[in-house]
């Protein structure tokens, strides 16, 4: 086996000062350049497709809402975009699944107001509204509108309340189901209101309105694809939007905030958010995409045919919406004398 000797290995590595001097240089330029090296072949986000989970069934307006930007979304992004429905517990089996999710960027929560908002203040949930989940954007919102049957002598709120005062106990309202949005709106109305009418509860929006029409109920806060298709027919009358502005689908009806209830907001909307921890790039790429989408006539037109207004929020926005809603809600629940489950 032959042996280096030593003396001859460092006498063979012997340099001028100059020449260690220019190695140094190299040595520290290559150094210098690794990190850049590394984050050049480092893959972006995403690199693999993206799920939406939606926590109803197919269908419904959120599930519409989630399929319309996961179509725009596969095409901004350049990765599949897919929408998976997790039912139950009014919706939130999904809150929980996604705020448990890896936070990542590819699993995000379609998020519905009642989820967030509702859901919370009345039931025990396995996760935390805030806590849980980083907004991303709002994607579209839709107030209620208040409906009355044509025997009420009442063509807006003001007089609604007025003989509502004139006679406590006489009037009632239907809603689809204790705890419901409509439910809720209504309540929180009543209270601010200084009322009293009666609540009647239906398994459901459909057959509330039913016996609306049927004149079995005098009022009903519904969604406007409930209500505004029956209008032709006369036996119902719009007399107040629950939005903080009037809507752009029935402009010529008064909000209730500007009929002597100022403040007065109750709005159902639908959201992207992500679990926890997600990087906040990733949070703005999604939100800037969502922005890009929403600004295009065609997607504001697909969402109005379902009765959504676009809105296409920042995060932070976003999250002044969900600590704003919360606390509306939870007046509204106390306001309902319903008591967490």
């Amino acid at each position: 086996m032959k042996f280096f000797d030593v003396h001859t290995v460092n006498s063979s590595l012997q340099l001028a000062p100059s020449q260690w001097r220019r190695a140094g240089v190299l040595v520290s330029c290559l150094l210098a350049c690794l990190p850049g090296i590394a984050l050049a072949q480092a893959p972006t986000w995403p690199v693999k497709p993206i799920k939406i989970v939606v926590p109803f069934a197919p269908g419904g307006n959120t599930d519409s809402i989630a399929r319309i930007m996961a179509e725009r979304l596969t095409q901004t992004l350049g990765q599949s975009v897919l929408v998976e429905n997790k039912v139950g517990a009014g919706g939130g089996i999904a809150a929980e699944f996604v705020g448990k999710a890896a936070p990542d960027g590819y699993t995000l929560l379609m998020a519905a107001m009642p989820v967030m908002a509702i859901l919370p203040a009345i039931n025990k949930t396995n996760y935390d509204p805030v806590r849980d989940f980083v907004p991303i954007s709002n994607v579209g919102s839709n107030p209620f509108v208040m409906g009355v049957h044509k025997s009420v002598p009442a063509n807006n709120v003001q007089e609604l309340v007025a003989l509502a005062r004139k006679s406590p106990g006489k009037y009632n309202f239907a809603s689809g189901g204790a705890g419901s949005v409509s439910h809720l709106s209504a309540a929180l109305f009543v209270n601010r209101a200084q009322i009293d009418m009666t609540h009647i509860s239906y398994k459901g929006g459909a057959p509330a309105v039913t016996d609306l029409l049927a004149g079995n109920v005098q009022m009903y806060f519904g969604n406007f694809s409930e209500l505004v298709p029956h209008l032709a027919g006369g036996n119902i009358r719009l007399i107040g939007v629950s939005s903080e502005k009037r809507s752009s689908q029935l402009p010529q009806v008064a909000t209730i905030a500007e009929s002597g209830f100022a403040g007065f907001r109750t709005v159902t909307w639908n959201g992207l958010m992500a679990p926890a921890g997600t990087p906040a790039t990733v949070v703005q790429r999604v939100a800037d995409a969502v922005r890009e989408a929403l600004a295009s006539e065609g997607m504001t037109a697909r969402l109005q045919q379902i009765g959504v207004d676009a809105i296409g929020s920042t995060p932070r926005e976003f999250a002044d919406t969900l600590r704003a809603d919360i606390g509306i809600w939870s007046e509204a629940a106390k306001a309902a004398k319903l008591k967490m489950e």
